[in-house]
């Protein structure tokens, strides 16, 4: 049975991931602008620090790691109840533009993450 659901899992991953890599996917908005995207992922509680962008061909890939800081300062202590997800994260999206040329502008404020994806030139 547990080789059944790793089968279906693995339908799920992106190229390269495995099992075991599987964390939590961010949501994420997805706008279309007159110079080109504006992407937002729900990032609440990650550090700046611990987020990377990347971009190849059609894809964009936001990935890092939400750390419970409250424990880490706090020690010792012990769970009652956990709801949050902490652990390694990943979110990519693919869009209809080639973004090899892109000009992206990113900015992380009150937990979301802004990826601006610029595919046109502003016009004067």
């Amino acid at each position: 049975m547990s080789r059944d659901i790793t089968h279906l899992v693995r339908l799920y991953l992106s190229p390269g991931q495995t099992v075991s890599t599987v964390g939590w996917h961010p949501s994420a908005d997805v706008y279309r602008t007159r110079l080109g995207w504006l992407l937002k992922f729900d990032l609440a509680g990650v550090r700046p620090s611990d987020i990377r962008v990347t971009v190849v061909g059609h894809r964009i890939s936001v990935t890092g790691r939400r750390r419970d800081w409250v424990v880490e300062e706090t020690r010792p202590c012990s769970s009652y109840s956990m709801e949050i997800t902490y652990s390694s994260f990943e979110r990519s999206i693919d869009l209809p533009d080639d973004l090899s040329t892109a000009h992206i502008l990113t900015e992380y404020r009150d937990g979301m993450l802004l990826v601006q994806v610029q595919t046109q030139e502003p016009q004067s």
